[in-house]
């Protein structure tokens, strides 16, 4: 006999099917006793009256692996509107000690229970309301690839062991490669842009890893980017036209898909205006002044609570749970930005999404003899392995491109409303978790 899904049971009324899955839920009502079993589609109603056939359950816990062939009926109150009667129960794999955790029941996300959510990852990934945030990352992922695909996208594999670092600084894994020092890339910084000079436009969606000594709601060590290269766009606008429209996209089909989930995860309502609303560096340092009377105009950067404040802004005043920060001053340039020097500003924009920066968009230098000063005026030495065939890329002409670090885990826990981004990451890694 074949194996039916939970979700199909309404296809076969009156019909003997088998259902296989996990014990997940037991009521013992003494006249009707009726078990919970879950498939990868959902639960199904099992009712029990045989009582030899419940003897068989006798000691064992939620988690047993079960064969049950029976009846289906028709009953709208069950899930999928059929349940089994009649039927005949097989263990095939008993679990007879007692879970530490119930599965069956909410799982508590209050931030002095991430611990104890993560020590049992294993087993609270079984309850179904913890594993629709998955499926709709998972969901999410595929769009993002999909809609790139879709535009002539190349998606490309780099290397996550590297002999240099691509970006420097002190947030760096190093390693024993063999008796050299490796390092864990930050990003695929290098590469992407490398092959902007083949394929013009390519994608990545991978693993990075940023020796960060934060203990936030926004940091990991180990983190899932998306990262994006365009070659001959026209200026930095373009830039931001092309994430914006990605993040939006996905965005609405993930509403139109998943509203029932989001719903019963307590989702926030999605805002989008026709246009992605957006402000500049400065204009958002000053109306956040005189909103608060603080003063953050020399900084170089937005705070994180510039970022909450700006967000709220557009929320309310323009409809948008996204905006783009724009124009930062030039002294925050890295050596691959291209500036405009008469205003005073690298052409990088950061797409904000419900107070949290989601993507960094820059538009980058792609002249060889700019590159090569801009790197010496930052204090790099151009002749470091590290760089030469980084390097090589511009010496044999790249054209003007640009592109975004988008990060996949505040994607996901900005859409969903969750409170850290540990809660969108199936096993996160941070400065004190390097298990399960």
């Amino acid at each position: 006999m074949e194996r039916v899904l939970a979700r199909d049971l309404g296809g076969h009324i009156n019909n003997t099917v088998l259902v296989q899955g996990w014990l997940h839920k037991k009521r013992l009502l003494g006249g009707l006793n009726f078990l919970s079993v879950r498939d990868r589609s959902g639960i199904t109603q099992i009712l029990v009256e045989d009582k030899q056939e419940l003897e068989k359950l006798r000691g064992l816990q939620i988690g047993t692996v079960l064969t049950v062939q029976g009846k289906v009926v028709a009953d709208e109150r069950a899930p999928f509107g059929a349940e089994l009667h009649d039927i005949t129960l097989g263990v095939e794999m008993p679990v007879t000690d007692e879970p530490p955790i119930e599965i069956d029941k909410p799982i508590d996300h209050k931030s002095e229970n991430l611990d104890t959510l993560f020590d049992h990852r294993v087993l609270n990934i079984r309850n179904l309301n913890e594993q629709k945030i998955f499926k709709i990352r998972a969901a999410m992922t595929q769009y993002i690839r999909e809609y790139l695909i879709e535009r002539e996208f190349i998606e490309i594999d780099t290397p996550k062991l590297l002999g240099a670092p691509t970006e420097g600084g002190a947030e760096v894994f190093t390693l024993d490669y063999f008796g050299k020092t490796a390092s864990l890339a930050q990003s695929p910084q290098f590469y992407k842009q490398i092959m902007v000079g083949a394929f013009e436009r390519v994608f990545e969606i991978n693993h990075a890893y940023r020796a960060e000594p934060s203990a936030t709601t926004r940091h990991t060590t180990e983190l899932t980017m998306l990262d994006i290269e365009v070659g001959f766009v026209k200026d930095h606008a373009e830039v931001r036209q092309i994430v914006g429209d990605m993040t939006v996209a996905v965005l609405r089909r993930t509403y139109d898909n998943f509203t029932d989930e989001l719903k019963s995860l307590q989702a926030p309502e999605l805002k989008l205006a026709d246009k992605i609303p957006e402000f500049t560096v400065a204009e958002i340092h000053e109306l956040y002044k005189k909103q608060t009377g603080t003063d953050l105009t020399g900084e170089k950067d937005l705070t994180p609570d510039e970022e909450k404040f700006i967000c709220e802004h557009a929320r309310k005043k323009l409809g948008s749970d996204l905006v783009f920060a724009t124009d930062f001053p030039i002294e925050a340039a890295k050596f691959y930005h291209k500036v405009d020097a008469e205003k005073g500003v690298v052409k990088w924009a950061d797409l904000l999404f419900r107070g949290l920066e989601l993507a960094t968009c820059p538009l980058r230098e792609n002249s060889y003899d700019k590159m090569i000063e801009q790197m010496q005026k930052a204090g790099l030495d151009t002749d470091q392995i590290g760089y030469k065939y980084y390097l090589q890329a511009f010496k044999y002409g790249l054209p003007t491109h640009g592109g975004c670090g988008f990060g996949i885990d505040r994607f996901v826990k900005q859409t969903i409303g969750l409170g850290n981004i540990k809660e969108a990451m199936l096993f996160p890694r941070d400065i004190n978790r390097l298990t399960p």
